[in-house]
Formats: C-alpha cells, sequence, structure tokens
C-alpha cells in the first residue's frame, strides 16, 4: 500500500504580523474618531486650534503667602501685598481708612493716646486678648459686642481717632467690628483699621501687654 504523505502547513509569519498591526491601526482610528467625537460635543473641550503654551510665555510662579515670605517683607509690608490692596479698596468702599504698623505705631505714641484721644481696639476673642494686646487697647470682641458695648462705646465716641485690630493678615475681624461700630453711630472719619494686626505689631518688637487691660504685663516694655 502506498504510503500518502501528509501535509502540514506552517502560516506565514510575515502575514500573521501585518494582519495584527492592521486590527491595532483601525483600533487606533476608530478610538481617535471617538475622542475627537467626545471633545467637539462635551462643553469642556480643548479648542484644537488654539496654542496653549506660545512661545516665549511661561506660567508665573504663585506669589508667597505672607507667612512664607522673609522675615520683613512678610509682615511689615502687609499693605504692600495683594490682600492689603484688596482691603484697602473692601474699607474705602465703606468710608473706613486701612493703616499701616508705622502709623498705627505713631498713633501709640502720640500723647493723645494717654488722654484717650486716641483708642486702640482689639477686635479678637477673649482667649486671644489675654494672650498678649497692643498696651491699653478695649477688648470688643464683634461676635459678642452687648458684652462690650458698656466700656468701648463712650470712649469711641469721645476719642478723635479708633484704631481697630485683630491678628492681621486674611483675618477680617477687624473689619466686621470698625463696621459695626460705624453702624451704631461713631463716625467713620476716624474710624482707622489696622490691616497688620498684633502679628505685625509683634514681629515689629513693639510693646504687647498680657492679661487684663492695663495689667502692667508688658513685653518690649522699652519700645
Amino acid at each position: 500500500m502506498e504510503a500518502k504523505s501528509i501535509a502540514t502547513t506552517t502560516p506565514d509569519r510575515p502575514a500573521v504580523i501585518k494582519g495584527i498591526l492592521r486590527e491595532a491601526a483601525l483600533v487606533v482610528v476608530i478610538g481617535s474618531a471617538f475622542a475627537l467625537a467626545a471633545n467637539e460635543i462635551s462643553p469642556r473641550g480643548l479648542a484644537l486650534t488654539r496654542n496653549y503654551f506660545p512661545a516665549g510665555t511661561s506660567r508665573p510662579l504663585p506669589r508667597p503667602s505672607p507667612v512664607s515670605a522673609s522675615h520683613n517683607a512678610s509682615v511689615t509690608n502687609f499693605m504692600a501685598t495683594d490682600s492689603g490692596q484688596i482691603l484697602a479698596a473692601e474699607l474705602k468702599e465703606k468710608g473706613l481708612q486701612l493703616i499701616d504698623c508705622n502709623r498705627a505705631a505713631q498713633l501709640f505714641q502720640d500723647p493723645r493716646f494717654q488722654q484717650k484721644q486716641v483708642v486702640f481696639i482689639d477686635a479678637r476673642d477673649e482667649q486671644r486678648y489675654q494672650e498678649g494686646h497692643i498696651p491699653g487697647a478695649y477688648e470688643f470682641d464683634p461676635y459678642r459686642p452687648e458684652k462690650y458695648f458698656d466700656a468701648v462705646l463712650p470712649v469711641c465716641r469721645a476719642a478723635e481717632q479708633v484704631v481697630v485690630y485683630c491678628n492681621g493678615g486674611d483675618c477680617d475681624d477687624s473689619e466686621t467690628a470698625a463696621v459695626l461700630l460705624r453702624d451704631i453711630g461713631i463716625a467713620n472719619q476716624k474710624l482707622l483699621v489696622f490691616g497688620g494686626g498684633i502679628v505685625e505689631w509683634t514681629t515689629n518688637n513693639l510693646p504687647v501687654e498680657t492679661g487684663g487691660r492695663n495689667s502692667g504685663n508688658l513685653r518690649n516694655p522699652g519700645k
């Protein structure tokens, strides 16, 4: 009996590879078509003709926050920061004036301060006030004003200038307190908001009183 040879066929390897590549290319084309369609439909889609990174330009670095900047530039120049300028504009719209640490220190050393013609108002809560405040400042928490009206209103009415402060920086309690005093009859022309607050004051090594008002417990008493 004549043996029949059984022919075995081996797939053409190059042809198989070409087939795989064609299928991969087809998948890429279909995927790209779907992506372009989704980008066109989406309200947040990218404008494909726009140059998002034009030559010669770079994204500006964010400004350092006041607390992370250098010791002198961070706090003593609060009014020169964006936050200081924004606060000054807001206060101006409300008929109030922003002052810096130099002006606050001048008013503190003014002879009128001893005559209560210049008055400092601390707009923080009792705990922070007790931990340290500008010497002679009156405590006035604007979120519990009824507790302080009897002591604060008479001196504010009699004073020529009233300096209101809080922690400073992003703290807006001094603005809140100044607006409250204005709304209950204190003339806005004499209301001054010390934007740098107690942080700027202490950074400049100015006197700080702990405990109650006129307690005599002073830090940096010679300043």
